[in-house]
């Protein structure tokens, strides 16, 4: 996923970095409001952007210009909603291409708004609409990272062709080619991503059933008639 420093033309870097930045800049909005709001939150959102950094760290070779890999948004989108996952992506992104010469600062931009912003909405988007259809958790966060990650794949394709287009078929040709390539490593790291992002929630729900509560992850349990009244009696 991370396109390399230099490969995008100037004016495709520059029109992804504008695209990418309200998103961005309203993140960090909600970031800031979360953490004034909710100061116990700070522990768990470290947790996310580090899940995020490890993953999107692995790198396998799939194309020229980029590579495959896990992209660990679909957690973050799920806790804390994908304006806040935009900031942590982005961050991530940036230690990155900084530190280990994954991506780049010219395609920052493009980085980000396939891993940071479409991914996370994508994965988001699924996990509610089943949610809302009364799926079970884990059902939802499998699916809802499993999208994060393969939707992340689909638009740096889609970049990728629009700034290589196939001398032959166009755009819809280099489209299909990138597309193809990346299938072949992403599909099988997408399912290996919802099934560790499982297992992470497993985890938070056993250590941090209070917190995903109050992020809406987990239910309020309903108290029941008799509770409500021995609570009343009791003051």
């Amino acid at each position: 996923m991370h396109i390399a420093e230099g490969f995008l033309p100037p004016a495709h870097a520059v029109a992804w970095g504008v695209a990418s930045a309200p998103f961005v800049v309203h993140g960090v909005r909600s970031l800031t409001r979360e953490v004034r709001e909710h100061p116990e939150s700070t522990l768990l959102l470290g947790a996310s952007g580090a899940f995020t950094f490890v993953l999107s760290a692995l790198k396998l070779p799939s194309v020229t210009g980029s590579c495959s890999h896990p992209t660990g948004t679909g957690l973050g989108a799920i806790l804390f909603r994908p304006p806040i996952m935009a900031v942590l992506g982005t961050i991530t992104l940036l230690f990155q291409a900084l530190l280990l010469a994954h991506g780049g600062l010219t395609t920052l931009g493009a980085n980000v708004f396939s891993l940071a912003i479409v991914g996370p909405w994508a994965g988001y988007a699924v996990y509610k609409v089943l949610r809302r259809s009364n799926a079970p958790l884990m059902v939802a966060v499998f699916c809802g990272a499993f999208v994060a990650d393969l939707s992340t794949y689909c638009v740096t394709s889609v970049q990728l062709a629009l700034a290589f287009p196939d001398p032959g078929s166009g755009f819809l040709g280099s489209l299909g080619k990138f597309g193809s390539i990346f299938a072949v490593t992403q599909v099988p790291l997408a399912v290996s991503e919802g099934l560790l992002t499982v297992l992470v929630m497993r985890l938070l729900v056993q250590s941090s059933k209070g917190e995903l509560t109050r992020l809406g992850v987990l239910l309020a349990k309903k108290r029941t008639r008799t509770e409500t009244e021995t609570e009343a009696v009791a003051r």
